[in-house]
C-alpha cells in the first residue's frame, strides 16, 4: 500500500499544477518497474480540447517513452476515477492495472456506473483499485469547484 501511495502523491503534484492553470485538477502517473516514466494533468480549457483528459495525456507520453502502444507492463495513477474514454484508453492500451484516488458517481467508469477495464467481454482486462489516498484527492476537486462557484 506504501508504494501505491507513493505514486498517487506523483498524482496529486499533477493535479496541483492543474489547479494552478485553472484546470481541473486531476494527475496521472504511469509506472513501469517501480519508477514513473510519465507524468500529466488535465489541459481540457487551455486548449479547447475535451479530450485532454489526464489519462490520455499521460498514455500519450509513456506511449512515446516506451516507443509501443502496448502498456503491458505499466500502471495508470489517476487522481480521480477514470471516465468511459478514458477506461476505455487503459483497455485498449493494455495497461496492467489502473489505480485511482476518489470515486466519481456521475462518470467514473472503474467501479461507480460501470467497471468498464475488469469488463470480461472486452479482449484486455485492466485490474482496478479505488480509493488510494481517496480523501486527499476528492479535497482538491471540492476545493477546485467551491472556489470556481464563489467566483474566485
Amino acid at each position: 500500500m506504501q508504494q501505491r501511495e507513493k505514486f498517487m502523491r506523483e498524482a496529486l503534484k499533477q493535479a496541483v499544477k492543474a489547479k494552478e492553470l485553472d484546470e481541473v485538477p486531476v494527475g496521472a502517473v504511469v509506472v513501469r518497474n517501480g519508477e514513473v516514466i510519465a507524468r500529466a494533468y488535465n489541459t481540457k480549457n487551455k486548449n479547447k480540447n475535451a479530450l485532454l483528459h489526464a489519462e490520455l495525456e499521460v498514455l500519450k507520453k509513456a506511449q512515446k517513452v516506451l516507443g509501443d502502444w502496448h502498456l503491458l507492463d505499466c500502471d495508470l495513477y489517476v487522481t480521480l476515477e477514470p471516465c468511459p474514454m478514458c477506461a476505455g484508453a487503459c483497455i485498449n492500451t493494455r495497461l496492467r492495472a489502473v489505480y485511482f484516488g476518489a470515486y466519481d458517481p456521475k462518470a467514473g467508469c472503474c467501479g461507480s456506473l460501470y467497471n468498464l477495464p475488469e469488463d470480461k467481454r472486452f479482449n484486455h482486462r485492466v485490474e482496478v483499485v479505488g480509493g488510494i489516498l481517496g480523501q486527499e484527492c476528492a479535497t482538491i476537486l471540492t476545493e477546485f469547484f467551491k472556489s470556481k462557484r464563489k467566483g474566485v
